[in-house]
């Protein structure tokens, strides 16, 4: 069942901009994971605006309630090049009250824009979801 869908987009070069200007910025968004590549370089600034977009995404999925890290995320990726999400601390306890039990998360960037789309699945295992009325 779907407790939530979140999307969001990022305009990259006003995100570079935005990181130029306040250096400390991708220290408060991005875990070590999510700055620096497997190799030790630096992510690109078009990877980081996606990854950006989901934790926006993420947070829009979870009804955008106030007080949540953004280091509470981390958008991890897999061996195979997809996406998937690591959270814990304020994120993880509000997944838990609405009853989160895995993401689905997809990032995309071109033509200056980087986005994310993020889905909060849950429900109880062999219980369909309530009704519509």
């Amino acid at each position: 069942m779907i407790i939530g869908v979140g999307i969001d987009v990022a305009g990259i070069d006003r995100f570079a901009a935005s990181l130029e200007r306040t250096p400390a910025l991708a220290d408060r968004l991005f875990l070590p994971g999510e700055l620096w590549l497997p190799s030790g370089e630096r992510r690109g600034t078009a990877s980081l605006a996606a990854r950006f977009a989901a934790k926006e995404a993420l947070a829009k999925a979870l009804g955008a309630p106030g007080g949540l890290r953004w280091t509470d995320a981390e958008v991890c990726t897999a061996g195979t090049g997809q996406p998937y999400l690591r959270v814990r601390g304020t994120v993880a306890e509000r997944a838990a009250e609405l009853g989160v039990r895995g993401w689905h998360v997809s990032l995309s960037h071109d033509a200056g824009v980087a986005s994310a789309v993020v889905i909060a699945e849950g429900g109880t295992p062999g219980h369909p979801p309530p009704a519509l009325t």
